[in-house]
């Protein structure tokens, strides 16, 4: 991620074992408390309801909030309009615990941070990133401690929980991107660089955790601080094992892609990259990309999967344990959100897409998005004009997960 804009996808492309991807069964139902629960559906393939959800104890937000499942509650984070006269932001959190439908605010920060952050959780804590200053809740003591800074250099790039470590590689700003990495440990609250990759440097790479390794892509179409492209020598996709600090390069993309605003999820047997721009006959990011990706890392082999109804950029997506489910964002070159906002399931044992029930919110860009166990839940996200914030959200419950 670039700084001048929201730390945010990241976090909707952490793979199954993240805060995105997490399994753990919610076991109560999701039904509003004080009033009659709003729902929408169809009796095709991908059916199922939809549930606006309370409103947040968030005042007037800006973009730049992520969000994290602990395994019973959500837990949202990021900043709100400027509070003194010296324009100082305070960034915010809540808490929202399905079991109630209820909200709670986490403890204000004031921490001068313009951009946003990047959230995953640990098992213990939410890890709110930023190559700025990171920071750590935990909700036993509802409190937030402030992590070592990062030295790597560059900012926003691809962020990942193993279940030991939080990775961070790549990213950068201002015609400047960054080929280095560095993994910060809670066991022993320090960070440490990555062994030197083999990738070209990114301002957008994408990745996604698979257990073992970090899967990562580059668009190799980028330029340097000179305008010139970087060499063919490096590579346009590469694996890291944090186990023996080593990067080995893997098969190429079928086709190279800018892939700013685009996701990677791991579904258990490949990486899905969802998003994404072709590039133009002039060599700048041209039209969306329909046509999603899939890697396997047991044969190392890319293949095509089903095109989309249309390609889009700055959705939400969680992996349910079957099915990739995709909502909102915006279509490529465009910034103005989907209108209606569309989602769309995808079956990998059909490798058909299906379109979802319409939404009770608006279309926006970039909102917190986790998957329950059971169902979706979607906060937050951007919209035009002038670069609005949102702090509604809804709940989607799918009627075959």
């Amino acid at each position: 991620m670039r700084l001048g804009m929201p730390l945010r996808t990241r976090v909707g492309r952490l793979p199954r074992g993240s805060a995105l991807g997490a399994l753990s069964v919610l076991t109560v139902a999701l039904v509003a408390a004080s009033a009659p629960a709003r729902t929408v559906g169809t009796a095709a393939q991908g059916a199922g309801t939809w549930r606006l959800l309370p409103e947040a104890p968030i005042g007037q937000a800006m973009a730049g909030f992520s969000g994290v499942w602990t395994g019973s509650r959500m837990i949202v984070f990021g900043g709100v309009a400027s509070t003194d006269e010296q324009g100082t932001r305070t960034d915010v959190g809540a808490v929202y615990d399905p079991a109630t439908d209820t909200w709670s605010a986490l403890p204000d920060l004031r921490t001068g941070n313009p951009y946003g952050y990047v959230g995953v959780w640990t098992g213990k804590e939410m890890v709110a990133f930023s190559s700025l200053g990171s920071y750590a809740y935990t909700q036993q003591t509802n409190r937030w401690r402030r992590l070592p800074v990062e030295r790597k250099g560059g900012a926003g790039g691809v962020v990942i929980w193993t279940g030991r470590e939080l990775i961070d590689w790549g990213g950068g700003c201002c015609g400047e991107a960054s080929s280095a990495g560095a993994a910060y440990s809670p066991a022993t609250n320090r960070w440490h660089k990555l062994a030197r990759s083999p990738l070209a440097p990114s301002q957008t790479p994408v990745g996604a955790w698979t257990g073992r390794e970090l899967i990562i892509v580059v668009s190799g179409l980028e330029l340097n601080v000179s305008s010139k492209p970087y060499p063919a020598a490096f590579a346009r996709a590469a694996a890291y094992n944090p186990g023996t600090d080593t990067w080995r390069r893997i098969a190429p993309t079928p086709e190279r892609r800018f892939w700013d605003g685009a996701t990677a999820i791991w579904d258990g047997h490949e990486v899905l990259f969802v998003g994404g721009r072709l590039a133009a006959s002039n060599g700048l990011p041209g039209r969306a990309a329909r046509t999603p990706l899939a890697y396997n890392p047991r044969t190392n082999r890319w293949r095509r999967l089903a095109p989309m109804e249309s390609g889009r950029a700055g959705f939400a997506a969680v992996w349910t344990g079957t099915r990739l489910l995709v909502w909102g964002g915006r279509i490529p070159p465009s910034y103005a959100p989907q209108r209606p906002p569309r989602g769309f399931a995808y079956d990998p044992a059909t490798s058909r897409w299906s379109r979802l029930p319409q939404a009770p919110l608006r279309g926006r860009f970039d909102p917190a998005a986790v998957w329950t166990g059971r169902a979706m839940i979607v906060w937050g996200g951007g919209g035009l004009p002038e670069y609005r914030s949102f702090t509604d959200g809804a709940v989607f419950t799918p009627t075959t997960p």
